[in-house]
């Protein structure tokens, strides 16, 4: 490994390891333990309990169906995706663990992103493609001018 990637993993690490302050709902979903959130008579009767899951599983599958037609397609196609989990994960302990090992990456996404070496090498490199790209459209501009695509004779 190099080790800008050791760099990275360390900050992951403290990132994860730090505590929630100031912010109880994210402690307390946490600590929410796995399972059905089911309402309790739903769950007191086996065969409520599995038409249930089967209407939560068809809602979440549509939800998951619909945002994975919006990531070619106008839209926020990764949101309604994870909306979608969300909604399975109400009540499938699977869903469940691929929500919280999805938002645990994202935190630490986050986290790495906001190191200050990172964002000044973001910046950096926005800038310089920045500058590439308008010398390119300059240098097409110069050699064959600017027609629009309504106005050409041929």
């Amino acid at each position: 490994m190099s080790a800008e990637s050791d760099e990275r993993g360390e900050g992951a690490r403290t990132a994860a390891e730090a505590p929630a302050t100031g912010d109880a709902t994210r402690q307390t979903e946490e600590e929410r333990p796995l399972g059905s959130r089911a309402p309790a008579f739903v769950q007191a009767r086996r065969p409520l309990h599995l038409s249930w899951q089967v209407g939560v599983f068809l809602i979440g599958l549509a939800v998951v169906v619909v945002g994975v037609i919006m990531l070619p397609l106008p839209g926020p196609g990764w949101f309604v995706i994870f909306a979608g989990m969300a909604i399975w994960a109400t009540e499938f302990v699977w869903a469940q663990l691929v929500l919280r090992w999805t938002k645990r990456k994202v935190t630490e996404a986050a986290q790495r992103a906001l190191d200050p070496r990172v964002r000044r090498r973001n910046m950096t490199l926005t800038a310089i493609g920045l500058i590439v790209a308008g010398a390119l459209i300059g240098v097409y501009v110069w050699k064959f001018g600017l027609v629009m695509p309504w106005k050409i004779d041929q």
